[in-house]
């Protein structure tokens, strides 16, 4: 692999093998696609139980493996900012078990800040890309997104928590330890498919550079709007709108976009107040991309 790597970046044969890595990138994420859906499924967490759920894989990561919070009691990790959040989870078909959470904080008024505005406000430089910049109903931050480390490797836990860690290969099959470092992929597209449904154009993440990177490789690319800053680790503030998504999600990690969209379409059917309804038309994603 870091042969490959030095070579993409020699002229003339750099492109040659960046194509190539791409096709093969690309047939690898439609196999991966199949599998995610048949051993995870993404969950709006609209009751009690279901939030209860991402707060205890929250408290896990953050608070006892990452020690960026207090522990406490309860084993549930929240914050003011959940009163105007959308939760999601995954979770794994045949034995139950939560494989990860993100939530998508929104904002109706000035009172209500996203985490980015209230902390790290000052990191952005961008002479436009400022929540500030945007009527409320626009904007949202995806944050607090977490993978109980059941479902990674430490030994290969590049993120501490964060993102596509290894799994613990005791416990489930060849296939599905194949979709499972994916799951952090999938619980952004699970948060960019509630965004879709709800309308917001404006979307903020603080994150690692590292990570962002990871993430542009399957085409999810952001768009860094400040330097790195101390905050949880080294973050950086990024934005990212659906049309930019969709512009650049690769075919393969499309086909897995398109099936997250599906599942969390066939969950609010008959009850579209959990999240104000899913509606995909208006950003041109059919079954043609």
């Amino acid at each position: 692999m870091s042969t490959l790597k030095k070579l993409s970046n020699k002229p003339v044969i750099g492109t040659l093998i960046r194509y190539i890595t791409k096709i093969f990138a690309n047939v690898h994420a439609k196999r991966i696609a199949t599998h995610f859906s048949e051993y995870l499924q993404p969950i709006v967490a609209h009751n009690e139980y279901l939030k209860s759920k991402a707060f205890e894989i929250r408290h896990n990561v953050y608070c006892e493996e990452l020690g960026f919070e207090e522990c406490n009691e309860e084993k549930q990790e929240s914050d003011d900012f959940d009163l105007h959040s959308i939760h999601c989870v995954i979770q794994h078909r045949s034995t139950k078990r939560f494989a990860g959470t993100v939530r998508i904080v929104y904002s109706l008024s000035e009172k209500q800040q996203l985490p980015l505005e209230k902390y790290c406000l000052d990191s952005i430089d961008h002479p436009t890309l400022i929540p500030t910049n945007f009527p409320r109903h626009k904007i949202c931050e995806i944050s607090r997104l977490a993978v109980p480390n059941e479902f990674r490797k430490r030994q290969s836990d590049q993120f501490k928590g964060a993102a596509t860690g290894g799994i613990n290969e005791s416990e489930y099959s060849e296939k599905e330890l194949r979709c499972f470092p994916f799951i952090a992929i999938g619980l952004y597209l699970s948060a960019a498919s509630i965004v879709m449904s709800k309308d917001i154009e404006h979307v903020f993440v603080m994150m690692e550079p590292r990570l962002a990177r990871s993430l542009k490789f399957v085409g999810i690319e952001f768009q860094q709007i400040g330097p790195v800053v101390d905050y949880h680790g080294k973050r950086a503030p990024y934005y990212i709108s659906p049309k930019m998504l969709l512009n650049s999600l690769t075919p393969g990690f499309k086909k897995l976009f398109r099936g997250i969209q599906k599942e969390l379409d066939i969950q609010v059917c008959g009850d579209p107040s959990i999240i104000g309804g899913l509606g995909y038309t208006d950003f041109g994603l059919t079954d043609k991309n």
